[in-house]
């Protein structure tokens, strides 16, 4: 039994920010969860973290309310970073460790091991204001993890970092996981969550689209893309007599094409063969979740209650 979100409304005056929405995380594994910025992610994660509390509706962890968990249970990445900006790191760190109730000699180790493990060391006796955005990030991340809390919840855990740091933190996710941790970390970048978790609900407006692990959201569609090239020929031509099969991007060097069944993308090989041309790529993929994402909130007018839209992939 994990963490299960249930029928939740949250309401700022005549703006429902989440709306009926129900999802659950499997412990001990990276969920994500996706949408546009004010999709409704951020307030969804506050009233898991009980920093504000729902109109109706339910969150639990482990069969307990989450108004009962110990604060020392979760440990929070805001978007917005909360540090003192005119406190030294390690003296800053060991105190917000020892608020959520480590001893100082826990704190101390597992600050060491993760200064190491991210490689800012050199950081230790600074001020928070004079550290990079990228290092500043690596900081906060640590602020949520040094008590050793058993869920973390990190909102756009990647916002400034580049692509060295983004991996370094990609790593810690997954050692996090690897110690039985339960993460659940919110972007708008829909590769991130594709490349790390087993889970992901996508919400848009404050309305849950679709959720459950990644695999299953992915064939939801009920399509496969196909990347299909020939050497020194353009296919497109009869590629469009073909049953079933749609040209959806041309990449220069292959195409992309929808196809509803694995049969129908065994056809668009069998037929480049019967004409004699050399195949340079043909792989048959789900949908990413990116593109699943496209599929749901495309077109979508801007009154939408979604009520239609959600029916085309209800919540698992």
């Amino acid at each position: 039994m994990g963490l299960e979100i249930r029928n939740v409304t949250k309401s700022y005056g005549s703006f429902r920010a989440v709306d009926d929405v129900s999802f659950t995380v499997t412990p001990g594994r990276i969920f994500g969860f996706l949408g546009t910025n004010g999709a409704g992610k951020t307030t969804t994660m506050r009233l898991i973290l009980d920093i504000i509390r729902p109109d109706s509706g339910s969150i639990t962890w482990k069969g307990a309310a989450n108004t009962s968990t110990p604060r020392s249970a979760f440990g929070y990445l805001p978007e917005e970073r909360g540090l003192y900006p005119k406190m030294r790191v390690d003296e800053q760190m060991l105190f917000l460790a020892q608020l959520y109730g480590a001893t100082h000699e826990e704190a101390s180790a597992r600050f060491d091991e993760w200064m190491e493990r991210l490689e800012i060391t050199e950081n230790r006796t600074r001020l928070v204001e004079q550290l990079s955005k990228g290092n500043q990030q690596k900081i906060q991340f640590l602020a949520a993890i040094l008590h050793d809390p058993d869920i973390l919840v990190l909102d756009e855990p990647f916002s400034g970092l580049d692509p060295v740091n983004a991996e370094q933190m990609k790593g810690a996710f997954l050692e996090m996981r690897d110690r039985g941790k339960t993460i659940i970390f919110s972007t708008h970048q829909l590769d991130d969550a594709q490349e790390l978790c087993q889970e992901v609900a996508i919400i848009h407006r404050g309305k849950l689209m679709t959720s459950g692990d990644v695999s299953t959201v992915r064939q939801s569609l009920g399509q496969h893309v196909v990347r299909f090239g020939v050497a020194g020929h353009e296919p497109a031509p009869w590629l469009e007599e073909m049953p079933h099969v749609a040209v959806t991007r041309n990449r220069g060097d292959h195409l992309e094409l929808k196809a509803p069944n694995q049969a129908a993308a065994q056809a668009v090989l069998h037929e480049a063969v019967r004409r004699n041309l050399t195949v340079t790529r043909f792989d048959i993929s789900d949908p990413s979740l990116n593109e699943v994402f496209l599929s749901l909130v495309r077109g979508i007018p801007e009154d939408s209650n979604i009520q239609d839209v959600q029916g085309v992939l209800a919540p698992v």
